[in-house]
This record gives C-alpha cells, sequence and structure tokens, in this order.
C-alpha cells in the first residue's frame, strides 16, 4: 500500500469512526409511559412500535409499564411519575373538573380508541335480551369501571330504571356473573367476552349491549401527555405520536404478528387468545366506522363538547369538564401519516 492509499484509508476510518460517535452522542429524551391495563392484546399497539424501533428512531428512549386501570395512569402522569400514558378520556375528564387547581393536569394529545369500548354484558338464561331488561337488576363490576362510571349516560339513554351494584375485584367480575352472584356486568367488550368463554361460556349464550350500539357514543382511549412534557419539549411529543402512528398502522394491518412483541413483555400469554383481543379491539374501537369518518387521531368538536357534558353530569363533578382543557390537536403528525393508518 502507497502513502496515497494509507491516507486515504486513515481518512476513511476517521470519517467512519466520527460518525459512529456522532451517532452514539445524539441525545435521546427518556419518555415513561404508562398503560392503562396489563400487557394484552391492545397492548401491542405500543410494545410493537417500541420494538421495532421506531420510538428510539426517534430518538426517545420510551420505557412502558404495564397499568391497573385509567384513573391510576392519569394520576400518576399528573404525579409526575410518567411523562405519558394512555387511558380513559371520561376517567382524565373527571381528574380535571374535580382537581381545578392541580398544577400538572395531563392533556390528550392523540384519540385511539374512537369508541367507548365499554359494554353490558350477561348470560341469555338471565332473560337480559336489551336495555329495558336490566331494570332491577343486580349489576357488577369494579367501581373503578369505565362502564359502570359511564352507567348513568348509558342508563338515561335507554330509559333504564334503577339497577343495583355489586363491587368486586376485577380479577372476580366474569366468575360471578358465570357463577349467577350477579346478572350482569359492565367492562370493556375485547376484555369481558374473552373472559367469559375463558371460564367455560360460550359465545351463543353470551348478550352482549355495546355502548355505542345503543346511543352512547363517548370517545374512549387517548394518549396522554403531562403539560411539563408539552410545554418542554413538545418536539418529544410530536415525535412519540408519528412513531406511535407508524406502528399503530402495522398493528392494524398484521395483528398475529404484532402480538410477537407483547410474547415478548410478558412469556405466559395466550398469543392466539390475545390476537383475537387485538382483533376485537381494532373492529369495534379503533377500526370503527366512527373512526374511520372523523379520521385516526382527532376528534369532533361537537362530540366531545356532548362527552364533556355528560362526563360532568354522570360523574357529577366539582367543576363542569373544559373541552378546551383536556384536548389539543397541536402536537399530531400531518394528516398524510394520520390517514393511512385505518384500513377502509
Amino acid at each position: 500500500m502507497n502513502k496515497r492509499q494509507l491516507l486515504q484509508s486513515f481518512l476513511a476510518a476517521s470519517a467512519l469512526s466520527f460518525g459512529l460517535s456522532s451517532a452514539m452522542a445524539q441525545p435521546t429524551t427518556p419518555i415513561k409511559f404508562q398503560l392503562d391495563w396489563r400487557f394484552e392484546g391492545p397492548a401491542a399497539l405500543f410494545l410493537h412500535p417500541a420494538a421495532k424501533g421506531y420510538f428510539k428512531a426517534a430518538g426517545l428512549d420510551v420505557t412502558i409499564d404495564a397499568g391497573n386501570g385509567s384513573g391510576g395512569t392519569v394520576t400518576r402522569v399528573a404525579s409526575g411519575a410518567y411523562e405519558m400514558g394512555f387511558a380513559d378520556l371520561a376517567a382524565l375528564m373527571e381528574f380535571h373538573a374535580n382537581n381545578p387547581d392541580s398544577p400538572n393536569k395531563p392533556v390528550a394529545v392523540m384519540m385511539v380508541y374512537n369508541n367507548t369500548p365499554a359494554s353490558v354484558m350477561a348470560l341469555k338464561k338471565s332473560g337480559i335480551a336489551k336495555p329495558a331488561d336490566l331494570a332491577g337488576k343486580k349489576l357488577g363490576a369494579p367501581v373503578f369501571d369505565a362502564g359502570r362510571r359511564a352507567f348513568p349516560i348509558f342508563a338515561k339513554a335507554n330509559n333504564i330504571g334503577a339497577v343495583n351494584w355489586t363491587a368486586m375485584d376485577p380479577t372476580l367480575r366474569e366468575t360471578m356473573l358465570i357463577r349467577g352472584d350477579i346478572d350482569a356486568i359492565t367492562g370493556f367488550t375485547f376484555t369481558s367476552l374473552l373472559n367469559l368463554e375463558a371460564r367455560g361460556a360460550k359465545a351463543a349464550d353470551i348478550v352482549v349491549l355495546p355502548y355505542p350500539d345503543y346511543g352512547v357514543k363517548l370517545y374512549g382511549n387517548v394518549i396522554i401527555a403531562s403539560p411539563k412534557l408539552i410545554k418542554e419539549n413538545p418536539e418529544a411529543v410530536k415525535k412519540f405520536l408519528s412513531a406511535f402512528a407508524r406502528g399503530a398502522k402495522e398493528v392494524i394491518a398484521n395483528p398475529a404478528v404484532a402480538i410477537e412483541s407483547v410474547k415478548a413483555r410478558d412469556g405466559i400469554i395466550d398469543s392466539k387468545l390475545e390476537t383475537r383481543r387485538l382483533q376485537l379491539a381494532i373492529d369495534t374501537v379503533i377500526n370503527s366506522p366512527d373512526a374511520r369518518s372523523e379520521g385516526f387521531g382527532v376528534v369532533n368538536a361537537g362530540r366531545m363538547s356532548l362527552m364533556a357534558s355528560q362526563v360532568s353530569d354522570a360523574f357529577n363533578t366539582k367543576t363542569r369538564v373544559s373541552p378546551d382543557a383536556v384536548w389539543t390537536a397541536a402536537l399530531l403528525p400531518p394528516a398524510a401519516e394520520l390517514n393511512g393508518v385505518l384500513r377502509k
């Protein structure tokens, strides 16, 4: 090798070394993200883009933790323990209205579940076939269950008489229905329906009364962010939402593959069952007719205002819910990115 070749080799090696060093030196933004529930099918919406490296490629170091209910997620983001999370919009609205002086009220930055997954479920042998049949019946759900909290809205929309409530731990809800301890339950359809089947109930023997099908057009889960993060690093939120949308498109297109990312986080899950759960979520609340009509990630102002009023009344909040305070579209990805997420 002559001197010229030696110099060229040295310069090339130096350039490569500098490039690697520069790439390694690029700052990453840490984001702690809290799910609303356990590592089940719908968690693939977040675990898949994380596993594919989409958050990392955007300069984000995202840590995703399982949750134990939307109320807890909202509280943890408000406390500063987490920068972002996934929670039921009604739970976020309730927090805002009951904590008007809180300095760190989370804000919804992207709509994911365009329809609430809440429904009433019963066994056919109970004689319950329509909402009116629930009058005088014994209903069961955890006190924090989204469907139970919003039941007054469902009852008003369907002129349902008084019902009797029984509270229990989430793990006992479907078991108590199977045993006949209660007549019906409220819960997310894609959770309780499959749990009932796992406990021996046949699909043909289960009555499902989805809230959206019976006049209750509440929004469901949204991605939330702390106002501190929004103020200090809005670009990080934008990058997160863009990476999420990219991953969500792939999850919707191929749920079975996306479930592999959930299996990687919780090796004991039943992949077939969780794929079905994810598909149910996609069909009923993510890629629903309402979502395709309004568009992925966004909200309809009129519908949002109506929900704010309904939640204020049903949850008997200290102050009225302000739609403008709980939601912002300012950090959403461009329409071109969002328009390609849903399948027609």
